[in-house]
């Protein structure tokens, strides 16, 4: 009998990542506080199950008086929002039959149609495929949210659409109102009701009001002529008010894992507020496969799944964000103020990595230097 209790302790002990040793992967992250890459940073490694290593360094700023990142700590996401928010929208739209991938985004707002934009399908958005170009400087040009959505409605194309990939904000912003037409309330009250509520995600929201515990991004000195301390850094997302497709969502490690658990539970998730904690769905089991399997097209070489991406190949310099260890069987996503989430299919292992990397200023870029060897350093780590 003893026997079989100290092998139970040992499984119990191994499944929750007492044996795997994360000193090189600590190491890393402080190598980058020492050299300014960011001031702080959260990192949550996890699995189907349950979270295998979480881990919170630095601070909110680099004054060592101020807040140290805490589990409580917030962050401005940027582009997590895509997908986070945006993309969990339409798939919850789309297992409802609310939303027709292949429908012109014109049907929904028809206004859209202008300029030759008739033919762009909401998968088109979702791909990044569209035609539409990269971004718009908005704030240089528009003084309110109305503004904003006019002149994307009467934008033109910049190449044929679904011949070839541009990673646009203008695509995401796009499907935020298309969210909004059909749903009849703000993208944050969707997202709310629909997905973050259910799992729980409490630090997960659209222009909080308590910014206590949140990470600054930027001193901005050309626009807003001040910190962005609980406020979106993405310009054009300011201009939509703080609550838009393409970013604006703040939160942290842990409520990101719920999401991504649950992607990895095949849409099912464990209900807090049930006695028995049984498994709910949030998504069928095929729209998770459909919106997180790379789209595979003879067209142009592509990477992206529906809203979220996958391994990419290096990009000039730069490595992948995901490294080179993770398995093709993946996907994730990156935001500019220094975030990112991976989710590797085939090893069942999430990573889920927080920084402020924008604090001071945008111009430092050498999270491009830690970003991937984090990621192979996790891999071999939990492979070993």
């Amino acid at each position: 009998m003893k026997r079989y209790f100290l092998i139970f302790l040992f499984a119990v002990f191994y499944s929750n990542g007492i044996a795997y040793d994360f000193t090189e992967v600590d190491n890393l992250i402080l190598k980058g506080i020492v050299n300014k890459f960011f001031p702080g940073a959260a990192l949550l490694v996890g699995n189907e199950n349950h979270i295998v290593y979480e881990k919170y360094y630095g601070g909110l700023t680099y004054d060592e008086s101020e807040e140290g990142v805490t589990e409580i700590s917030m962050y401005d996401l940027a582009s997590l929002t895509k997908v986070i928010a945006t993309t969990s929208a339409v798939m919850k739209l789309f297992d409802k039959g609310q939303i027709d991938l292949d429908a012109k985004v014109s049907s929904y707002l028809p206004e859209f149609a202008a300029n030759g934009k008739e033919n762009v399908t909401v998968r088109n958005l979702l791909l990044h495929n569209s035609g539409l170009k990269a971004w718009m400087p908005f704030n240089q040009f528009c003084s309110s949210r109305k503004e904003v959505v006019e002149t994307i409605m009467n934008s033109l194309l910049e190449y044929e659409t679904g011949k070839g990939y541009v990673y646009s904000d203008l695509n995401f912003i796009t499907l935020g109102l298309v969210i909004e037409k059909i749903t009849g309330v703000s993208l944050s009250e969707y997202c709310s009701a629909e997905i973050f509520e259910p799992l729980n995600m409490e630090n997960t929201m659209f222009t909080p009001s308590d910014v206590n515990h949140i990470a600054p991004t930027e001193y901005d000195k050309s626009w807003r002529k001040r910190l962005l301390k609980g406020e979106v850094h993405d310009e054009a997302a300011s201009m939509m008010e703080g609550v838009s497709g393409n970013a604006g969502l703040f939160s942290n490690p842990r409520d990101i894992y719920k999401l991504v658990r649950t992607l990895l539970n095949e849409g099912r998730y464990y209900n807090p507020f049930t006695r028995d904690l049984r498994k709910e769905i949030l998504f069928k089991p095929e729209t998770v496969d459909l919106f997180t399997n790379k789209y595979i097209t003879d067209v142009y070489q592509n990477t992206r799944a529906l809203g979220w991406d996958t391994k990419q190949e290096p990009i000039g310099k730069y490595r992948s964000a995901c490294g080179e260890l993770i398995s093709e069987n993946c996907f994730g996503h990156t935001g500019y103020t220094g975030t990112s989430v991976w989710c590797d299919k085939e090893r069942k292992i999430i990573i889920i990595f927080l920084t402020n990397r924008v604090y001071p200023s945008r111009g430092n870029d050498g999270i491009r230097e830690i970003r991937p060897d984090l990621h192979n350093l996790i891999i071999k780590t939990l492979t070993n």
